[in-house]
């Protein structure tokens, strides 16, 4: 079981990092350069096509993310019965994961507005006429929509490295051992 749960605990960690190295290249890089005058003529749909592959993968990575995040728990000994009946709230873990999992929640609306909402939207309005004032106030909503959610889950990520820490009373010796050997290389 120890090693089914360091695969879980790898594949969160490998899912964070492809999610959110996807968004911080998207804000801080394909953007950006998309911005400048010799690539205008091709930024929409270079944008979109980017856009229309990395949703997959996102949430991909966001399934991963809730799956991995709920055998996590369970390994650590929270199970459903401590979700409901509020065991699993108490203490500075509790409150740590609830702040966690209340971003988690606004980080799948934003994506979902986003990803199947505004940015179709956007795409859409650009294709017909890039200089339309109704396209150009989509396409800033969308890059608005990606920017929060990108803090988001900076915050989100923080936040679970948090949970992590906080919570390595409940794991067995030989695993609490693994966490601080590879987050506290002292």
């Amino acid at each position: 079981m120890r090693t089914l749960y360091l695969l879980s605990v790898w594949t969160h960690i490998l899912a964070v990092a492809v999610w959110l190295g996807g968004m911080v290249f998207l804000v801080l890089v394909l953007v950006p350069v998309m911005r400048r005058a010799e690539y205008r003529g091709h930024a929409s749909g270079l944008i979109h096509w980017t856009g229309q592959r990395f949703r997959w993968i996102g949430w991909v990575c966001l399934t991963l993310l809730i799956l991995t995040g709920m055998f996590n728990l369970a390994y650590r000994g929270y199970g459903w019965a401590a979700l409901w009946d509020g065991s699993l709230w108490r203490g500075s873990f509790g409150q740590i994961l609830g702040l966690k999992l209340l971003l988690v929640a606004v980080i799948l609306v934003l994506s979902a507005v986003h990803d199947f909402i505004v940015g179709p939207q956007a795409a859409a309005l650009t294709a017909r006429d890039p200089a339309d004032e109704s396209a150009l106030r989509m396409r800033r909503a969308a890059s608005w929509f990606g920017r929060v959610n990108l803090l988001l889950a900076v915050v989100g990520n923080a936040i679970g490295m948090g949970c992590a820490a906080k919570n390595t009373a409940k794991l067995p010796l030989d695993s609490v051992v693994w966490y601080r050997v590879y987050t506290h290389p002292t």
